[in-house]
């Protein structure tokens, strides 16, 4: 039996053989048990005068939902790239020296970036529908770890984009490099940055 578990079966059954939580820290503490471990295993359980613990509801993993955002996560690093590569592409069109357009590798970037955002962001938008349909049906669902950590690594990758971005324009302005061109460029990538931290903030913050 793992150390949690055990801890947890002895709130449990002293719980049940009518110890307060107080009581159950006291013994815990002077046995040797950190006051995390402690916290975690009493929160795990509710003393409501029933002379009987009632189990909270904890975090969980599901195997299902590991696939469903594993998917989720690479469907949207397929999206925001490629939208940012199409983005480039145009602004090279707009913004490069008329008398040299895009060439016929960056004209196939572009194509290939249309293509994929044709096939990906419309699955990208159905598993986002999925999976929130399923939180709103099941609420308990929000619970999940899997789905926590998909919202705090998405938050973290697209905060280290935003920083880079910050990095890569002040190293242009200080080198003299700073054109219309490259700003446009890093306003995009920002731009995604913040739309990605704005859909996907609330998951982290669920209870």
């Amino acid at each position: 039996m793992r150390p949690a578990e055990q801890l947890s079966q002895f709130v449990r059954e002293g719980l049940r053989a009518g110890h307060t939580p107080q009581e159950l820290r006291a013994a815990l503490t002077h046995a040797g048990w950190s006051a995390h471990e402690i916290d975690d295993a009493l929160d795990a359980w509710a003393d409501d005068g029933l002379r009987l613990p009632v189990p909270r509801p904890r975090p969980y993993v599901s195997a299902r939902e590991a696939m469903l955002y594993g998917l989720m996560f690479v469907t949207l690093l397929a999206v925001t790239w490629h939208l940012v590569q199409l983005s480039f592409g145009l602004i090279d069109m707009w913004l490069a020296d008329p008398a040299g357009g895009p060439g016929s590798w960056a004209q196939r970037s572009m194509r290939w970036s249309i293509a994929t955002l044709i096939v990906v962001l419309p699955l990208f938008l159905g598993l986002n529908h999925y999976a929130e349909r399923m939180a709103r049906d099941d609420p308990g669902q929000r619970r999940s770890l899997i789905r926590k950590r998909f919202g705090a690594l998405t938050l973290f990758m697209a905060a280290l984009v935003l920083l880079g971005d910050a990095v890569a324009v002040v190293f242009a302005w200080l080198s003299g490099d700073m054109t219309v061109q490259f700003a446009a460029r890093a306003g995009v990538v920002a731009l995604v940055a913040v739309l990605v931290i704005g859909w996907f903030r609330g998951l982290v913050d669920e209870g």
